[in-house]
């Protein structure tokens, strides 16, 4: 049976996940594309620390071991920091190797860069990890595109921001032991600063509208308020009042064709569809001329919802670039 060779640019929760799905669906994959799916080689700061990978693997801490394999067809990047990510993967394009990015930061300013210098050398972008975690947004956007206007996005995007929120409403903790506990669960990072600050929701944010209106608002020009500020007494009078603080983030376009922008917490009623999304799940709505509403929901953090999306991008490329082989 014909193979993918693929590299992982970074093993932290991310790369980590991508590497178990693909080993542990390995025949889901092959009946799906038709071909074998392999992970050849892994990036790491560290080479020298102890990890759960196939002795075949190469696990490397110099990406020219990487770029300069002429087997390898993929590579998954699940760098934290815009750089080196923004250069290794400009790298890998430029010697054509497809890329899949779940770097919302490096992404949100360094996208539509990438997707040019990547039309250019023929090379296929995957970029659904990047927004939303486990929910198809960039596609289904892709897709409505095809035959319609979008003209609002509005979404919780932050899935370590809305589990905080919860725990606080539910569990009457504070803000900080809310924190702590999304840490120790594996939903926010050593240092959560993007997730609480309401960074992470921005990037997300301008990643969406590069997509669905092919630019994005000045980005000094879109408020971006965190949740850090809101306090236990705060979130529960809200609920005594059958309110719910919820992290959101909008884009919207009027109708002279300008785009405008703002991320942070609002109260929403039992009405709207945002009211019932608790812990680290995300819900997206995006309005569009002829469909309407149409609302997503789905898991926003943690391995496996980022991993996942990454290995759809993967199946998708593979679907782009190769017909799929008949099996005897």
């Amino acid at each position: 049976m014909p193979s993918i060779k693929a590299a992982i640019i970074g093993f932290g929760t991310v790369g980590e996940g991508v590497y178990k799905i693909v080993n542990e669906k390995r025949q889901q994959l092959k009946q799906h594309t038709g071909y074998s799916i392999e992970i050849a080689s892994i990036l790491v700061r560290d080479v020298n620390t102890k990890r759960a990978v196939a002795p075949s693997v190469l696990v490397t801490d110099s990406i020219d071991d990487i770029l300069n394999d002429p087997e390898i067809d993929i590579i998954f990047e699940a760098i934290v920091d815009e750089e080196p990510a923004y250069t290794y993967l400009s790298q890998a394009i430029e010697k054509g190797i497809h890329i899949i990015t779940a770097n919302k930061k490096m992404f949100a300013k360094h996208g539509p860069a990438l997707l040019k210098h990547a039309e250019f050398r023929d090379v296929q972008v995957g970029f659904e990890a990047t927004t939303a975690g486990g929910i198809p947004i960039i596609r289904t956007i892709e897709n409505l595109l095809a035959g319609d206007r979008v003209h609002r996005v509005q979404g919780i995007l932050n899935g370590t921001s809305n589990f905080i929120l919860t725990a606080m409403r539910d569990e009457g903790v504070t803000f900080e032991e809310a924190l702590h506990h999304a840490q120790k669960k594996g939903f926010a990072e050593a240092d959560p600063t993007d997730d609480i600050s309401g960074s992470d929701a921005f990037y997300k944010l301008m990643v969406v509208s590069s997509l669905a209106f092919d630019e994005q608002p000045e980005w000094e020009e879109v408020s971006v308020v965190g949740i850090d500020h809101i306090q236990t007494d705060d979130v529960l009078e809200a609920s005594k009042a059958e309110l719910r603080y919820r992290h959101v983030a909008e884009i919207r376009i009027d109708d002279e064709g300008k785009l405008s922008g703002k991320v942070g917490p609002v109260l929403l009623d039992a009405e709207h569809p945002f009211y019932a999304i608790d812990g680290v799940d995300n819900a997206i709505i995006v309005e569009t001329d002829y469909l309407g509403k149409l609302t997503l929901i789905g898991p926003g953090a943690g391995m496996y919802p980022t991993g996942s999306a990454m290995v759809a991008d993967l199946v998708h490329i593979i679907r782009q670039l190769k017909p799929v082989p008949v099996l005897s």
